[in-house]
């Protein structure tokens, strides 16, 4: 039996040899916190890994927060942002795009529709257009006495599209709005400097980069203010309360290096699969591209390849690639078993019937040439036997 081909990076990369072995070396480190030898060993071995991310991402060790996942650093930034400048300036408008992923898009929504609170909502939603890429349009009238927070996605999930965040977030940054942005796509796939962007917060995943799961990172700059939901002991700056993983922050600290060390030439590297994934599905009668890596922009990410084929239902194209040994995903939402179309694709003004076929391709370091050629080799035939399978309803 042939290996499985893994196209599927984008929701969780393989973990990196280079995190392995950080993982075994600390294996037997215990409390961070205490005050004793092993406690200031394990202590000194997240402060250690506190600043080698601070060092690749342009931030300062005293900014970068270790938390339990990409979800939970965007909750933190997101509801603390919010509460915070409503608490300091009375401000209550929340800017956000449709395309945002739902651990911002979820808390945006909580906040501005689901909190039980006499008399309406706490805060007000502004939403942020996106073109028919899905990339967020600029941000151009931003007012600090009424804008709590403005938050954009630089990465794209699904589509693997980037944001052009100057210009989106840009003058929010200047007029002194806070500003959020979920990078748990872009941090170590794109070169990030924290300082540069100037925004409030930045959160990130380490499994996205081969790090381990369960290990998140929040970059908080030191005047942002932020009104934290998590509430405990005060660890990470009080901003989110909770034992630190020391084994979890060294090994995240070595994917991460590793990641950015082959950034560049990996990024090259997945860019021919790209081409010749994209090659085979431009032959594929009625296939609409979402990935857009055009050079006239901010383009995507090379480990991205997004299409729809109308016709055939996203389950039914990742269910046939699965029993050929591939692991794909649809990048659409699934609730109680049934295939709905993307939000994302939605927000793009795609309509629900193409959305619904969408089968979303992402590579990294475990590709291959002979899984790029395996997949190219079969992805017709899976094609034209979903369509022939029909959709649902």
């Amino acid at each position: 039996m042939s290996r499985r081909v893994y196209l599927d990076h984008a929701a969780s990369a393989p973990l990196r040899p280079e995190a392995s072995e950080a993982l075994a070396a600390t294996s037997a480190l215990l409390n961070p916190a205490g005050q004793y030898t092993s406690g200031r060993e394990a202590g000194r071995v997240v402060e250690d890994a506190r600043e080698q991310v601070a060092s690749l991402l342009g931030a300062d060790r005293a900014e970068v927060l270790f938390t339990g996942s990409g979800t939970e650093a965007d909750n933190i930034a997101v509801q603390g942002l919010a509460f915070g400048a409503l608490r300091t300036r009375g401000a209550r408008r929340i800017r956000s795009s449709p395309v945002e992923h739902p651990a911002v898009g979820e808390s945006v929504a909580w906040l501005t529709g689901g909190l039980p609170v006499p008399g309406g909502a706490l805060f007000e939603h502004v939403v942020i257009p996106v073109d028919a890429t899905g990339r967020p349009l600029p941000v151009t009238d931003p007012d600090p006495s009424r804008d709590a927070l403005v938050t954009a996605m630089w990465v794209n999930n699904e589509t693997g599209n980037v944001t052009d965040l100057p210009a989106v977030v840009g003058p929010a940054v200047a007029a002194g709005v806070p500003v959020h942005v979920d990078a748990v796509q872009a941090v170590g796939h794109v070169p990030v400097d924290f300082h540069g962007t100037g925004v409030s917060t930045l959160a990130a995943s380490a499994h996205k980069f081969g790090g381990p799961k369960s290990v998140g990172l929040l970059l908080a700059r030191r005047d942002a203010v932020i009104d934290t939901p998590v509430r405990g002991g005060g660890q990470e700056r009080k901003l989110r309360s909770g034992t630190v993983n020391p084994q979890g922050a060294a090994a995240a600290a070595a994917a991460l290096a590793a990641a950015v060390a082959e950034m560049e030439a990996e990024q090259n590297r997945l860019a021919g699969y790209q081409r010749r994934l994209l090659e085979v599905v431009h032959r594929i009668p009625g296939a609409v591209v979402h990935t857009d890596p055009s050079a006239d922009g901010p383009g995507a990410l090379a480990s991205h390849v997004h299409v729809s084929f109308p016709g055939a239902e996203g389950d039914s194209l990742i269910m046939l690639l699965d029993s050929a040994g591939i692991d794909a995903s649809t990048g659409s939402a699934c609730s109680a078993g049934v295939n709905r179309a993307s939000h994302v694709l939605t927000a793009m003004g795609v309509e629900v019937r193409t959305a619904r076929g969408a089968l979303r391709l992402t590579t990294g370091p475990a590709t291959t040439d002979a899984d790029v050629e395996r997949v190219c080799a079969l992805l017709p035939a899976v094609v034209e036997r979903a369509r022939a399978a029909g959709m649902a309803y």
